[in-house]
């Protein structure tokens, strides 16, 4: 069988209020449970993605298999009672599992184990059942430990919408954090910690920096992954999976920096786990201009959303910069020393990725992301205010969304297709709408979608040429373009990289590696040169009152004007390197 759950993490403030909540229901029920987690000293079970564990709930005992499902929220759950505290895998014979469980190698032992209190309560809305489990307790492995406190929302009958529904109540109504990490994740990664800080040796301690370098490991920031895209998939499924990698990144950065399990513990959201979090972002808004036009993107309300978010961690990360790259490079260059004016982001990092705005976002686009989006089909934008009057023969000018990659708002469709439009108007108008109402143009999703004329890798592969020979052309300009421009150009260029970095499972790897490298130097020397940008601007702003400020605008000056040949000579070779395309 399998399961749909939602997890969110609760903050130590929220807790009062939920127990409270929770007290003043009837139908709450609770529960101790014990479980013990099993894999191989190799993490075999782990790197299959399967959670295996014995678990004590109250009187009884019950083995359970978890791998993953369909989704971020689904997972495959096969649950057997036991007469206690004994592992049987026989009951997997003749199961999906048999062959993953056959290859494991290493024996099988106790890994890590939780002790969690576990309030339950079943709530009936309009849309389906939900169980709410709010989980407290501990995640233990060898000598270390890490707090459980979690509620999450499991589908029992109806809509996967009855989750968010009740999951954007709670985090609104308490602060709650989205957390992608199962307790399984958690435990495996804190008996892998475990195990390097606890040598062999009992008399021996592992060197400083093997642990500092281990427990930072622990809360690592999560970066890009691979992302694999099948030449069968429609546009759509192929924006799902690319969603899917991206949020996963947002989310799990998010979350150690929102100090999940680190609060008053270890500092673990550093400056890279902003930088990781908005190059999530960046590849996500990267994916709908790569799929504008060909696959039904977000709301317009979520895709303006995040640009806020994107600006306010922005800021967050250009003060990261001037302190840990560039004021030092200045300082050594000669840089008299001097306190740096100016007043530091309006919100710090953690209380962004912890507010309610920006964990409502995720979210919502974790929802969307879930949900079966209808074909695309271009968007009927009336000109005029006053509604159509097709059926009065009134000539209607319709904006159809636009393929170009520099074009924001829908462009003029051509004529043929406005004439296409324009009849299907025509014949809806005989459905029955009263004189002046608005026109309702119903879509009718065929119980078998057609065949794509053209193959995702043809459409794909066509928009990201079309991207290439934009960058190229303006590239060769670079001396010469306003700073805006400049900027401009950079965010096309990492729009370039990350948009060939969702396709290349459809391409020869051949093809890919010149340019991709070639790519990357483009958009190194572009990234150091916006970041001077932003300090010289600082630096600048300050001499007035700093006159030391002077050394480092000189010095800002004379960087950029080396950076201004590097790109230059980048974006020609850029243009001589064998493209993925021939």
């Amino acid at each position: 069988m399998s399961e749909q759950e939602l997890k969110l993490h609760v903050p130590a403030a929220a807790r009062p209020a939920i127990e409270r909540e929770l007290k003043k229901q009837r139908d709450v029920s609770q529960v101790r449970l014990h479980a013990l987690y099993f894999d191989t000293a190799d993490r075999e079970l782990a790197r299959a993605r399967i959670a295996l564990r014995l678990r004590q709930e109250g009187r009884d005992w019950i083995q359970t298999l978890k791998a993953p499902g369909a989704d971020a929220i689904t997972r495959k759950e096969v649950n057997h009672a036991r007469p206690g505290p004994v592992l049987d895998l026989s009951v997997y014979a003749g199961t999906e599992f048999e062959a993953a469980l056959s290859q494991i190698k290493g024996e099988l032992t106790l890994r890590y184990v939780t002790d969690v209190v576990r309030t339950l309560r079943k709530i009936r809305t309009r849309q389906g059942v939900v169980e709410l489990a709010y989980d407290i307790g501990m995640l233990r492995a060898g000598a270390l430990e890490l707090p459980i406190s979690e509620v999450e929302f499991e589908l029992v009958s109806g809509q996967v919408a009855a989750l968010f529904t009740l999951g954007r109540t709670w985090l609104q109504r308490h602060g709650l954090v989205l957390d992608a990490r199962s307790k399984s994740e958690r435990g495996d990664a804190l008996a892998t910690l475990a195990h390097v800080l606890a040598p062999a040796d009992p008399t021996a301690l592992p060197e400083a920096d093997e642990r500092t370098r281990a427990i930072a490991q622990f809360w690592a920031p999560r970066g890009a992954e691979g992302i694999t895209l099948k030449p069968e998939m429609t546009p759509g499924q192929a924006l799902s999976a690319v969603t899917a990698e991206c949020l996963d990144q947002i989310i799990r950065n998010t979350a150690v920096m929102a100090e999940v399990d680190t609060l008053g513990v270890y500092d673990a959201g550093r400056a890279e786990h902003v930088h990781q979090l908005r190059v999530g972002v960046r590849r996500l808004r990267s994916a709908w201009r790569l799929f504008e036009g060909l696959a039904t993107l977000p709301s317009d309300v979520l895709q303006e959303d995040i640009k806020v978010h994107f600006s306010a961690f922005g800021a967050n990360r250009d003060q990261d910069v001037q302190d840990e790259t560039i004021a030092p490079v200045l300082r050594e260059a000669g840089m008299p020393d001097f306190a740096m004016p100016g007043s530091p982001p309006a919100e710090d990092a953690r209380t962004l990725a912890q507010g309610r705005a920006f964990q409502g976002w995720l979210l919502e686009m974790l929802e969307w992301s879930l949900t079966p989006q209808p074909p695309y089909t271009p968007h009927l934008v009336p000109t005029a205010t006053e509604p159509l009057k097709a059926a009065t023969g009134a000539a209607a000018s319709i904006a159809i969304a636009d393929e170009d990659d520099d074009v924001d708002a829908p462009a003029a469709a051509s004529g043929q297709h406005v004439g296409e439009l324009a009849a299907m108007l025509a014949t809806a108008s005989g459905t029955g709408s009263a004189p002046g109402e608005a026109m309702v143009v119903p879509i009718i999703i065929p119980l078998h979608p057609a065949t794509p004329a053209h193959p995702l890798q043809a459409r794909l592969v066509d928009r990201l040429r079309r991207w290439h020979k934009k960058v190229v052309s303006d590239g060769k300009h670079f001396a010469t373009l306003a700073i805006d421009d400049k900027h401009a150009l950079r965010k096309r260029a990492k729009r370039l990289r990350y948009g060939l970095s969702f396709t290349e499972s459809l391409l020869p790897a051949s093809r890919l590696k010149a340019y991709r490298k070639q790519l990357a130097q483009v958009q190194d020397v572009l990234g150091e040169f916006n970041d001077l940008a932003v300090a010289h601007e600082r630096y600048e702003a300050a001499a007035a009152a700093h006159p030391e400020a002077w050394f480092a605008v000189g010095w800002i000056a004379a960087r950029q004007a080396a950076l201004v040949e590097r790109a230059e000579h980048a974006f020609r070779e850029l243009s001589k390197t064998p493209t993925f395309w021939k």
